[in-house]
């Protein structure tokens, strides 16, 4: 996009590709059909990013998700709209869209030079002398696209911040965001594979909650994954994680008086059962053990002699099931990087560094990210376009 953009200026635009192809990250994007970006307004779109909406918000009204389907769809691209207006090719191939931008740039005579690893680059004079180990490339302005540390294989190895520091621009530390979230599972063991949905997923910071998400969630061999999990995982990336904690509501629709009833009905129907076997109908077998362990309930327990203060436990634990995470998934597993380029020092319409005249950053290397759903996309190609078309 950046590419492009700069082209249409009349520029004459090299792109140093590290990989032996094109867009390989795209390839990987939404399980291989590459959810581009997500159809709804900019003011909507800046409640799905997580760090430095602000910043964005200028090229993202300047090149809106809108304006990212027209592009597309003009470039030979049919796309489809899906649940949580999730924009997808209608072919559902990730290389489409790779190839609608190869086209669009080749058509305005973009040179594509693969397998060149940049080492360095400098600058001399009003010149910028980009460095492989082959070769040294002149310009006048350098757009740093480099992405983040996620998926390495795809040629993501922090590259861009390297090049960043060697003009003294300041770098968030990267972490991982949009990652599986590794938990206390002592008592959780029995959990692993147990996917679950219509469920809502809580992070509270010092007892405070600061967001929950309504979805899908996955028990894993190391904690938690899935749609909420990873989206969690953006938003305490940057905490204290011993002051962190989270919480599992398995019946979210209905409220602890409705549930309360519910239970009465069930226990009713197995009154001269063991409370273990008396929830089946009500919860997913793996997890009847430790929602009880966490209400302090034997498994053996005859529901004819339950309580009513053991029943507010149960319906606690059902409503609140504690879940401690210890860390997160590695970087390098993470969907994207957070952390990056500092901001502060990028100019927020053109994305030229505020100090180094003629170098230009965008898309994964910049310290913004957000959530799933075609966001980070869009911020990529939105970012592209402005330092682009500021050439």
């Amino acid at each position: 996009m950046a590419a492009y953009a700069a082209a249409v200026n009349g520029n004459n635009v090299t792109v140093l590709e590290k990989n032996e192809k094109a867009g390989k990250k795209i390839y990987i994007t939404g399980k291989g059909r590459c959810n581009v970006t997500n159809d709804i307004s900019p003011d909507d779109f800046f409640e799905n990013v997580v760090h430095n909406a602000k910043f964005l918000r200028s090229c993202i009204y300047k090149f809106t998700p809108q304006n990212l389907i027209g592009f597309l769809e003009s470039g030979g691209l049919p796309l489809k709209i899906e649940r949580g207006n999730r924009v997808f090719p209608y072919s559902n191939k990730a290389s489409d869209v790779t190839k609608c931008f190869e086209t669009y740039c080749l058509k305005k005579n973009v040179e594509f030079v693969f397998n060149q690893n940049v080492t360095a680059i400098e600058k001399r004079d009003d010149k910028f002398l980009v460095v492989t180990p082959n070769k040294q490339y002149a310009s006048d302005a350098v757009i740093i696209s480099t992405g983040g540390l996620s998926y390495p294989g795809t040629g993501s190895s922090g590259d861009g911040y390297r090049f960043a520091q060697s003009f003294g621009i300041r770098i968030i530390q990267p972490r991982p965001a949009l990652c599986g979230i590794c938990c206390d599972i002592s008592d959780l063991k029995s959990l692993q594979g147990l996917s679950l949905k219509n469920v809502k997923l809580s992070a509270l910071y010092c007892n405070k909650e600061i967001k929950s998400f309504f979805g899908e969630m996955l028990f894993t061999h190391f904690g938690i994954s899935g749609p909420i999990a990873l989206s969690l995982s953006s938003v305490i990336n940057d905490k204290d994680l011993s002051k962190v904690s989270l919480v599992l509501d398995l019946k979210p629709a209905i409220d602890d008086s409705v549930l309360d009833k519910r239970i009465l009905r069930d226990f009713q129907k197995y009154i001269n059962r063991q409370i273990s076997h008396a929830l089946n109908d009500l919860l997913p077998k793996a997890i009847i053990v430790p929602v009880l362990s966490q209400a302090k309930i034997s498994l053996q327990t005859k529901v004819n002699v339950i309580t009513k203060e053991q029943r507010i436990a149960l319906i606690s634990s059902i409503k609140q099931f504690k879940i401690k995470p210890i860390s997160l998934r590695s970087i390098s597993e993470s969907i994207i990087t957070a952390g990056g380029v500092d901001v502060t020092e990028i100019n927020p319409k053109t994305m030229e560094s505020k100090n180094i005249s003629g170098l230009y950053f965008c898309g994964e290397v910049l310290d913004v990210d957000a959530f799933t759903g075609g966001f980070n996309l869009q911020i990529a190609f939105s970012t592209g376009y402005a330092a682009g078309s500021a050439i």
